[in-house]
């Protein structure tokens, strides 16, 4: 399956846009990195620019920042409470931004791309 990123093909008219070129390596795009929690694991991605990404595929620690005591604390995710990317990665314990998940110190909300920026950091979330 390839991911490419281009304009649509069609005009908001309704209306086809004619190919005057065909598409270029520069525009593909990868698939998505589903993180979930286990033990971790992750890979080093060449992006363009000769510079690398670290995508997490699997991980079972999170950076949470506690906005009461203004400190950062490596906490253990014990699960997934919500996820508004989408609803069925609850079930398959799939992590994205926005996520809410389930910690030692109590509820908190991503604010990483884990699949892009190689942590996930976390805010808790007052009850």
């Amino acid at each position: 399956m390839v991911i490419s990123q281009f304009r649509s093909k069609r005009k908001l008219s309704g209306g086809r846009y004619r190919d005057i070129r065909k598409g270029r390596l520069r525009e593909l795009g990868n698939l998505p990195t589903h993180t979930k929690i286990g033990k971790r694991k992750a890979k080093s991605v060449r992006v363009r620019g000769k510079n690398y990404k670290t995508k997490v595929l699997v991980t079972e620690f999170a950076n949470v920042y506690d906005p009461k005591t203004k400190k950062n604390y490596k906490v253990k995710i014990e699960g997934i409470i919500d996820n508004p990317a989408n609803r069925h990665f609850i079930r398959r314990n799939i992590m994205t931004k926005s996520a809410i998940i389930k910690t030692e110190k109590g509820n908190a909300r991503i604010t990483s791309r884990p699949g892009q920026h190689g942590t996930i950091n976390a805010i808790l979330i007052e009850k």
